[in-house]
């Protein structure tokens, strides 16, 4: 497959690309889950997927590089990370229709390592493989109200929760708000208010 069919939007390929992006608390994952039922009960054939897909690279990042991370190291591992991604779930589904729901994508490569220190749109351009999604939202929380929703709670990646760190990670998503990449919702909310306004945003961009 070329980089140009790959860049294409994934409508081409029969099914929707639907991203969910936010910081950790937003509620993407709970509300990627809702959705999947509700696309089902309406008839679409849904699935869930999400990034890093824990992929051999992100593995080898973890163990094996973990003393030479940094922000460029970070951004490549998870590009390369999502090529396999891309690959072997998104396109896959989608040329067979599905919607897929994705929890996570390039847009959060560009806000965590652009918080780290890598450019936001060199990192936006080591990602140009990938297809872009029909539609992504951006879940907007407080960075404070993020972590107490997820205190107790596990995570993959704690080296990105402090507070000061998801301030800048924040700024980056809303960057790429103004630049028209990401449809924002406020998740500051009530969970059943958020999930509503997603749910009808949808469907005005479902074909």
């Amino acid at each position: 497959m070329t980089v140009e069919e790959n860049t294409s939007k994934s409508r081409k390929y029969g099914g929707f690309f639907l991203v969910l992006e936010g910081l950790d608390g937003a509620g993407k994952t709970s509300i990627a889950e809702k959705l999947i039922d509700f696309l089902n009960e309406k008839g679409y054939e849904a699935v869930y997927t999400y990034e890093p897909y824990d992929t051999k690279y992100v593995e080898a990042l973890k163990k094996h590089y973990n003393e030479y991370r940094d922000a460029f190291l970070d951004a490549l591992t998870y590009a390369a990370d999502r090529i396999v991604h891309v690959k072997s779930v998104v396109l896959p589904y989608l040329q067979k229709g599905y919607v897929v729901v994705c929890d996570r994508y390039y847009y959060s490569s560009a806000a965590y390592q652009g918080a780290q220190g890598a450019p936001l749109e060199w990192v936006l351009e080591i990602n140009k493989y990938a297809p872009e999604p029909d539609l992504a939202i951006y879940l907007d929380v407080e960075p404070e109200i993020g972590i107490s929703r997820r205190m107790g709670k596990e995570t993959r990646f704690p080296e990105y929760e402090k507070l000061d760190f998801l301030i800048k990670v924040r700024e980056n998503y809303l960057l790429m708000v103004k630049k028209g990449l990401l449809k924002m919702i406020d998740a500051n909310r009530d969970f059943e208010q958020v999930y509503l306004d997603v749910e009808k945003l949808i469907l005005e961009y479902l074909p």
